[in-house]
């Protein structure tokens, strides 16, 4: 019944999240495109036949299609919702016209349009993320070491019940997630703690190990000690935020964010990270179905973050330099500003059909990833 209770959340809770966080980003494209004075023929959410659509008044048709996988915004004088130019078009355009299309545009200006749809998804990562600790605040557990495991890294360490991280590095530890943030992205480094034990300090030299923690969206890696906080009354405390304050740490939360998607991309390239962590389109369905499913028991919070934590995704994703991706774009508006003029139309051509082909195969093996985890739930994990 859970299962089913699951999907029930599942497919809506799924659609929501891509709606909204498809929708930040093309917004940003439309808007900037708008402020420099291009026309936008089309915005559309989703692929396919036309379910709805309406005209305003600058001639943009506004459209919701019948397959919620995405959205695109059409420039004038593109011949897709990928910002290619229809080069026919543009040869046979009145000058009037094609003053007001992408392709017409400056450098500067083209290069701000491609920027601000992962820019807008970032912006809105924060706004949601300010608006949760301007509201809810959050509860703040000490930096005091509740439970020591005993196969751990920080049982080697000679970490104690009891015992108060007082800083990591020289790095100041006011809370227990400072020390998690701090050792989760230093697997196999030594790490010096100050640690505070029957109101004496002393040094601890400590070096976290690689854990694999499996969740619906995939699997992460990251640094551990076998530590937890302790849950004692006196050691956690409630904290509220003012605006200005819930913006900072929220931009912290990016930043934070944003740093590990990028060290685990770096991994990737290395090596030292596996691609089996990847999840794709089912992966991020099914965790918008347990996390809607949470949200339903204990308000909208949890789903919110769940948004927050895919519009960066989304926002670094698009910004790889990958042809086809807006980081493409933008790594060809890089080069055109080094050689004073634009690739020529073939090999941009034949560089987009590359990226096209590395989206391709990404979302089908991330696709793969997906089933194989979902086949080795259903079958209880037997090998």
């Amino acid at each position: 019944m859970s299962s089913l209770t699951t999907i029930a959340y599942m497919v809506p809770a799924f659609v929501i999240l891509l709606t909204i966080v498809v929708f930040v980003h093309e917004f940003g494209h439309f808007i900037v495109g708008r402020w420099c004075g291009v026309q936008v023929d089309a915005f559309s959410m989703g692929f396919g036949p036309e379910l709805w659509s309406r005209v305003d008044r600058y001639g943009t048709r506004w459209r919701v299609a019948a397959i919620p996988l995405g959205g695109y915004v059409k420039f004038h004088g593109d011949a897709n919702g990928a910002s290619a130019p229809d080069l026919e078009a543009l040869e046979n355009m009145p000058e009037t016209e094609r003053a007001v299309t992408f392709a017409a545009q400056p450098l500067w200006a083209r290069a701000a349009i491609v920027f601000a749809g992962p820019f807008a998804n970032f912006l809105l990562a924060i706004a949601l993320l300010t608006s949760i600790l301007y509201v809810n605040g959050r509860i703040v557990l000490e930096p005091r070491i509740g439970v020591v495991l005993p196969d751990g890294a920080g049982a080697a360490a000679g970490f104690k019940p009891g015992d108060v991280v007082v800083s990591i590095d020289g790095t100041p530890v006011a809370a227990f997630s400072k020390m998690q943030e701090i050792v989760s992205g230093s697997a196999e480094k030594k790490l010096d703690f100050v640690i505070r034990r029957d109101g004496q300090d002393m040094h601890l030299d400590a070096v976290p190990a690689w854990r694999e923690i499996e969740n619906p969206a995939g699997k992460i890696r990251i640094g551990m000690l076998g530590l937890q906080a302790s849950t004692a009354p006196g050691d956690s405390r409630a904290e509220k935020y003012g605006l200005v304050q819930s913006f900072g740490l929220a931009v912290e939360e990016v930043w934070m964010i944003s740093s590990r998607s990028l060290g685990y991309m770096g991994g990737l390239i290395t090596g030292r990270e596996s691609a089996e962590q990847l999840s794709g389109p089912i992966g991020i369905a099914q965790m918008s179905g347990q996390v809607a499913q949470a949200a339903a028991k204990v308000g909208i919070t949890p789903f919110l973050n769940w948004i927050a934590l895919l519009s960066v995704s989304i926002g670094l994703l698009n910004l790889m330099p990958v042809p086809l991706l807006d980081g493409g774009h933008l790594l060809f508006y890089g080069i055109e500003a080094i050689r004073g003029q634009a690739l020529n139309e073939r090999t941009q051509e034949f560089a987009f059909r590359i990226g096209l082909a590395m989206v391709g195969a990404l979302m089908i093996f991330s696709t793969y990833n997906d089933l194989a985890r979902l086949f080795q739930r259903l079958t209880g994990g037997a090998s």
